[in-house]
């Protein structure tokens, strides 16, 4: 493949994923996400694209995360008239996700005296432009023939198989933490030459998955006995159902109390209808309890509280309780609200199965924060604080090191994407200390030249 491939996002940083890949006659981009991050990260996503967006021939989306889809709508308003392709689920993901984007995107705009980087109008554009694409299927975009793989990180989230003259190129996205409750492990691949990896937990390794529902069970058990509310920070799309799934088992086998629980997110319970129509794509597990009758998703107990009113209200409900809600992060969403109301109450507990960003509020209270500033206000933490990384939707470092190894015969170069400096560094010495191969964490805007 004479081409090169330049990173503008996820270059030693976790979001902002966007990859620049160049052959004589082809431009694709792969992924093109919100830069996420406390504080500046807002005029990071104003700037101005680096390279010539008209001339992009096609945009591949890995999957249906804001720091992958969160300024494709962007694109399109500085001039990109070509194809968005994507798997199907993630293109159902992406018009929800956008949606619910803007709105914060349009109020941080308002605060901040400024216009936002895109409209709904753009973002109806965008899906018109938006193909889907099962896995498998190869399909040719110029001189380069793509296919997408299972990456078992998300509902439809795809790893990206780039060939141009027999050579081949490999893009991860985000690779699954496996066993998933829901999804089959990551696609092995063979055969490349070159490799995009993420590494968002490239410095650590996560606790056996299988004890994930066993430390649930316990922590609900805890709380429930002492009269308090369990909330959980989590995830729109895959968290939340994965948490739906277990809860499901330990409801129905009548391993925990029934108690009331809360699905407190609009946008959780848009996404939960989208993997009610997508059920096919998941593991045979999965698809065999659905094949017996069992709905996965729905439990005596269980609430969805779409409307603003419905989520006040769980407020007069007395403990004990769970709440499930946005965002998994804490940086903003209904989740705040209850943080709020249950932190400084000692009887109850704040539970993070989500990755944790530096900065952001879930980060401060998982470093030992006994104080954090929500809304303007500050909450003392005398709730119980708890954290299940069996539940990472992303593969630990053992995994990614094993994706690796996959392929490692026929390897040129490895680029270590998506991690914090020291994650990404770290998994690059790992790959050149024991595989052999030359691996690198790039810069922004570095370039590298693909050679045959």
């Amino acid at each position: 493949m004479n081409g090169k491939v330049t990173f503008h996002g996820g270059a030693q940083e976790v979001s902002g994923a966007c990859y620049l890949l160049e052959t004589d006659s082809t431009r694709i981009l792969v992924d093109c996400g919100l830069f996420q991050c406390p504080g500046y990260c807002a005029r990071r996503n104003e700037e101005k694209f680096p390279f010539d967006v008209a001339s992009l021939d096609a945009v591949i989306i890995t999957h249906g995360h804001m720091d992958h889809i969160g300024r494709v709508p962007k694109l399109v308003r500085n001039g990109f008239r070509g194809t968005v392709y994507s798997t199907s689920p993630t293109k159902d993901f992406a018009a929800i996700m956008l949606k619910d984007s803007l709105g914060i995107l349009e109020k941080e705009a308002r605060d901040e005296h400024r216009t936002p980087i895109y409209s709904d109008e753009d973002i109806q554009k965008t899906i018109q432009l938006w193909k889907g694409k099962p896995y498998y299927e190869a399909f040719d975009i110029g001189t380069i023939r793509i296919t997408l793989r299972n990456a078992g990180h998300i509902l439809g989230s795809a790893i990206v198989e780039a060939v141009a003259d027999g050579k081949k190129i490999v893009f991860t996205g985000d690779l699954g933490n496996s066993p998933a409750p829901l999804l089959d492990p990551p696609d092995k691949i063979s055969d490349a030459q070159y490799l995009v990896i993420e590494s968002a937990y490239g410095d650590r390794v996560h606790e056996d998955a299988s004890e994930r529902k066993t430390k649930l069970e316990r922590v609900i058990e805890d709380t429930i006995g002492r009269g308090g509310t369990l909330m959980i920070p989590a995830f729109s799309l895959e968290r939340t159902q994965e948490l739906l799934y277990e809860l499901n088992e330990l409801v129905e086998n009548n391993r925990i109390p029934r108690v009331p629980v809360f699905i407190d997110s609009p946008l959780a319970i848009k996404a939960t209808e989208i993997y009610r129509g997508y059920s096919k794509h998941f593991n045979k597990e999965a698809e065999n309890l659905i094949a017996s009758g069992d709905d996965l998703f729905k439990f005596p107990g269980l609430q969805f509280t779409d409307q603003t009113e419905e989520s006040k209200a769980i407020n007069n409900v007395t403990g004990p309780k769970v709440i499930i809600a946005g965002a998994g992060m804490m940086q903003g969403g209904r989740i705040l609200h209850h943080a709020k109301r249950y932190l400084p109450d000692p009887k109850s507990t704040l539970l993070l199965v989500s990755f944790q960003a530096a900065g952001s509020i879930g980060r401060r209270i998982f470093d030992g924060a006994k104080e954090v500033t929500i809304h303007g206000e500050r909450i003392p933490v005398r709730a119980g604080v708890k954290a299940i990384g069996g539940y990472s939707a992303h593969a630990d470092s053992d995994g990614l090191f094993d994706f690796v190894s996959q392929t490692a015969g026929t390897l040129k170069r490895v680029f270590i994407v998506q991690g914090e400096p020291k994650a990404a560094l770290y998994l690059a010495q790992r790959i050149r200390d024991n595989l052999g191969i030359d691996a690198i964490a790039p810069k922004l805007g570095e370039s590298f030249e693909l050679s045959q």
